[in-house]
């Protein structure tokens, strides 16, 4: 079944200390993800006390503890990192270009849309460098950050290191005389005026010492300017084969002299993006290993490293919802898959092929989704949908990822101290992406107390309890409480999700919510 069409009809080894160092074994059996043991999750620092908490005698850890505020949910669009809609500004074959339309303008467009707050590029490799030793980024690349940085929204992106899409090979020309391409076998059949069915597919040697070397020097050079970035969201991985999703479907085989040889150069290649990547998370494809190049070791390595997992589809392999939607709490999930234009909208029983599509992407928990119209990207499409069909876009926009707040804060007092018991909930569909912190402010701003949930928590469901004593003689009226997302090793501010007041920093100041 052809992958991307599909979507459009039916709606340096051994660098990561945190990746398991095993050997390659050129097949990973599929296991069920739901209680795997990915390990424990990112570290957590200052980490509070989580409960349980008696009232009473004979423990009495908290004593007399009463109900003192209340929050309810947020009915807004809450844009916090690690979560999302994502405008795609450069998919499969470049950016908009719109007749009579300057890029610029196409491309603001798209970052303007009032329900996105990420915006992604996906590059060709030999786009984005043109000698070695520096990066040449093409104009829509540098015209995306900046309309970014001026609207306040982050960057996502994967260089592909291939792309059946375009006419030219995905290495760079420097490239070109050193390392040999290997044709595929087999053949895709489809419309021979599309590129993708008449071009005469062919992979390099990976495993070509020259290509290894100009792949880590890819790698040292984006990251150099992008790594730990305020501007940047996530990066994906770039795996085997076609737009470097780990396949080269429909085609046989791969370029290498065995599988043992194509898995140790994937997962060399894995574990130099993520010694590299020490700042920025990196998200791996949940595509299943049909061209035998190892992706399930390198889906596991990227979980036990403590990053994030993608799907390019909803509707194809039941393997990747397996994945997506039992994956461990703390590892965001997302999910691309492309909206149909007006003129190609497709409904049964009532319900349009791009309100399914939104629906599924809720089923599974995702915690970004991307809103583009593959191979016809521009504003004007998503838009000509969103303004005749409002609905399912509003609801995801303000369903998508996590969203925190302190549903309860229950007060008492111990040896001449208040304390504090918060119990966070999480009105979002997915688990947090990371470690979530809490801080207690002054009314200047001094951090009071300050501590850490454990990973992913709260979760969608449930309520996660968490303890923080104040000062002695320090009243807990008047306080603010502020909270950070943790994310290898950098924090960022979080927005609670609650129809209650916060201050301009963000802060939710601690207040009697009156009758309870």
């Amino acid at each position: 079944m052809d992958r991307r069409a599909f979507l459009t009809t039916t709606g340096t080894a051994a660098l990561f200390s945190g990746a398991a160092a095993r050997p390659a074994s050129a097949f990973v059996p599929a296991h069920l993800w739901d209680g795997h043991d990915f390990g424990s999750g990112p570290p957590v620092s200052d980490r509070l006390n989580q409960g349980p908490f008696p009232t009473y005698a004979p423990e009495e850890v908290v004593p007399g503890s009463h109900v003192v505020m209340a929050t309810t949910p947020s009915r807004e669009i809450v844009p916090n990192y690690g979560m999302g809609l994502v405008a795609y500004v450069s998919g499969d074959i470049g950016p908009p270009r719109i007749p009579g339309e300057a890029l610029e303008k196409s491309i603001e467009n798209l970052v303007a849309l009032p329900f996105v707050q990420k915006v992604y590029l996906r590059p060709d490799w030999r786009d984005v460098q043109l000698r070695p030793g520096r990066l040449d980024f093409p104009d829509y690349w540098k015209i995306t950050f900046d309309l970014a940085r001026q609207y306040g929204k982050r960057v996502a992106f994967r260089i592909m290191t291939e792309n059946p899409d375009v006419p030219a090979p995905g290495m760079p020309e420097f490239l070109m005389e050193r390392v040999p391409y290997v044709p595929l076998k087999g053949e895709w059949k489809g419309d021979p005026s599309r590129v993708r069915y008449r071009k005469t597919h062919r992979m390099p040697r990976y495993d070509h010492p020259e290509y290894q070397a100009a792949f880590e020097e890819l790698n040292g050079l984006l990251a150099d300017e992008l790594n730990g970035s305020p501007l940047v969201e996530y990066m994906d991985t770039f795996m085997y084969g076609f737009w470097g999703e780990g396949h080269t479907w429909p085609f046989e085989g791969h370029p290498f002299p065995d599988d043992v040889v194509a898995e140790e150069t994937f997962v060399r290649m894995l574990e130099t993006q993520l010694a590299t990547w020490t700042r920025t998370p990196l998200v791996t494809n949940t595509q299943p290993d049909y061209s035998r190049v190892g992706n399930a070791e390198l889906l596991d390595r990227t979980v036990r490293a403590h990053n994030w997992i993608r799907t390019d589809t909803i509707f194809i392999e039941n393997m990747q919802i397996e994945a997506l939607s039992n994956r461990p709490p703390w590892v965001a999930a997302v999910s691309e898959i492309g909206l149909r234009t007006l003129d190609r909208l497709t409904v049964d029983q009532g319900v349009d092929i791009n309100e399914n599509i939104i629906a599924h992407v809720i089923d599974l928990g995702a915690s970004y989704w991307s809103v583009w119209n593959w191979h016809d990207i521009a504003a004007r499409n998503i838009l000509d949908y969103y303004e005749r069909y409002p609905e399912p876009i509003d609801g995801i926009a303000r369903r998508i990822g996590y969203r925190v707040r302190p549903s309860w804060v229950w007060q008492f007092e111990r040896t001449g101290h208040q304390g504090l018991v918060l119990g966070m909930v999480n009105d979002g569909i997915a688990g947090v992406p990371g470690v979530l912190r809490l801080t207690v402010l002054s009314e200047d701003g001094s951090v009071i107390v300050s501590g850490c949930l454990d990973p992913g928590h709260p979760k969608p469901q449930g309520v996660r309890q968490a303890l923080l004593m104040l000062p002695e003689s320090v009243d807990w009226k008047g306080l603010r409480l502020k909270a950070e997302l943790e994310v290898k090793g950098v924090r960022h501010p979080v927005s609670w999700a609650c129809r209650q007041r916060t201050s301009g920093d963000g802060t939710l100041t601690l207040a009697p919510t009156t009758g309870v």
